[in-house]
């Protein structure tokens, strides 16, 4: 990795499967497009950038914890366990001040009422909902913003 700050782009379970789960609510947009308009993103502001998908907890959590000292800055899309992952929000807060943004693809608040609720978004300096796959982008983008002005 250069001399350039980082960011780690975390995906949660099922995330592997976009644009073929769900296209009606996640788009046909795959993971490997995202992650080159990530990389792209990242690039325009002098940032580099690592990525970690997985259906596992744990390697979520490992991958937060390793964060520290690594990377600049989180973005992550936690999938389900936005609202069951208590472990996750703790991992979370265990890096701080890392800054964070959490970013799901849907509006979250047009669906199950289960989905209303994150244990993520207590722990995020920003939350991005419902902008489709342009949510990572904007993520990327608030992050660079965030570093540039000192975080």
């Amino acid at each position: 990795m250069s001399d350039r700050r980082s960011l780690l782009v975390l995906n949660g379970p099922n995330l592997n499967l976009l644009g073929t789960r769900r296209p009606e609510t996640y788009g046909n947009t795959t993971l490997a497009d995202v992650e080159a308009q990530v990389r792209d993103a990242a690039e325009a502001a002098d940032l580099d950038v690592a990525f970690l998908q997985s259906n596992h907890e744990g390697a979520l959590i490992d991958a937060v914890h390793a964060a520290r000292g690594v990377h600049a800055g989180i973005v992550i899309n936690p999938g389900a366990y936005s609202h069951t992952s208590i472990a996750l929000h703790d991992a979370l807060e265990a890096v701080q001040p890392l800054p964070v943004v959490e970013v799901h693809i849907s509006n979250v608040h047009r669906r199950e009422a289960f989905r209303h609720h994150s244990y993520v978004s207590p722990q995020a300096d920003a939350v991005i909902v419902g902008a489709g796959v342009h949510g990572y982008t904007l993520a990327v983008a608030h992050l660079a913003h965030l570093l540039a002005a000192g975080g």
